[in-house]
């Protein structure tokens, strides 16, 4: 079962040049002294950076996925100036306890359950940080970005300081999200027309996680987000032959800029524009500069 909201940690590593001689690949220290980050959060994160640094660099992880990841935060602190920052990956219901998924088929409704406990995983996060007084920006790339609209959608844009969406939709075709819901593979054609294999998956797990895909996937975000008049602090890239989550349609281009987001689009598919836009992405959101 092919997962295409799922980006690997070596597509950036493909593009980016980097130095891969140290030892520094653990992202929780040892050091018992440290007070910036609380025990509690820190069961819910992986993290690389100084504690007490003034900005904090949030990723919503990509996937969905049962483990969670540690590539993007490692090639954060490999590829891009983190002078003075710390950069987080979260935990979500089903990296926290990956049985959720595995044994037996999970319902829709359960699907939309564990994301509603993945967005408040998040939530609790990203107010941490901000409650301390830090800048606190949010990465999404694919899932991610759904996940991070969910985010925004249910508890405010200000939850952040600004927001990096890639690859993701507001409004995906109703027929993907379906197709997903009862564990079927979908796909855009170029990007543009939807395709749907008719066999169910084999593999119950990659079942279980196209359902959480679609429990995001069937919220119409161009409505829930329509209630925030300013949406400048966020910056989405989407390319125009995405198969994965297929490029964004007029009506979806239009209200975000209506909204006054800042729109970054290329012509690749769903890998190539992470890709090809990361450094733009990163520059454009959060000023931060390649290394």
């Amino acid at each position: 079962m092919k997962h295409y909201f799922k980006y690997t940690t070596a597509l950036i590593l493909s593009f980016f040049v980097i130095s891969c001689g140290s030892d520094d690949t653990i992202g929780i220290s040892p050091d018992d002294n440290t007070i910036g980050i609380s025990e509690e959060i820190k069961d819910l994160i992986y993290f690389k950076g100084d504690e007490d640094a003034s900005t904090v660099l949030i990723n919503v992880q990509s996937g969905p996925d049962t483990e969670l990841s540690t590539g993007e935060v490692d090639e954060i602190f490999q590829s891009f100036d983190t002078t003075d920052l710390l950069a987080v990956n979260v935990h979500q219901s089903q990296t926290l306890d990956p049985s959720l998924l595995e044994g037996d088929d999970i319902t829709f409704d359960e699907a939309i359950n564990y994301n509603a406990e993945s967005v408040e995983i998040l939530y609790k996060v990203v107010k941490y940080f901000k409650d301390q007084g830090r800048t606190v920006y949010v990465l999404g790339i694919s899932f991610g970005a759904f996940m991070t609209q969910e985010l925004i959608a249910k508890k405010g844009i200000d939850v952040a300081d600004n927001y990096l969406l890639m690859v993701g939709r507001l409004d995906i075709h109703d027929i993907i999200w379906q197709a997903l819901s009862e564990g079927r593979f979908a796909y855009f054609e170029n990007g543009i027309t939807p395709i749907v294999e008719q066999e169910v998956g084999t593999d119950i797990t990659d079942r279980n996680l196209d359902k959480l895909t679609a429990g995001l996937g069937m919220q119409r975000y161009t409505q829930l987000l329509n209630t925030f008049s300013d949406l400048s602090n966020i910056t989405y890239v989407y390319g125009e032959t995405d198969q994965a989550v297929g490029r964004l349609t007029t009506s979806e281009i239009e209200f975000l800029q209506s909204k006054n987001v800042n729109i970054i689009v290329g012509p690749g598919d769903h890998d190539t524009t992470i890709n090809d836009f990361v450094i733009q992405g990163f520059n454009k959101a959060f000023g931060i500069e390649l290394q």
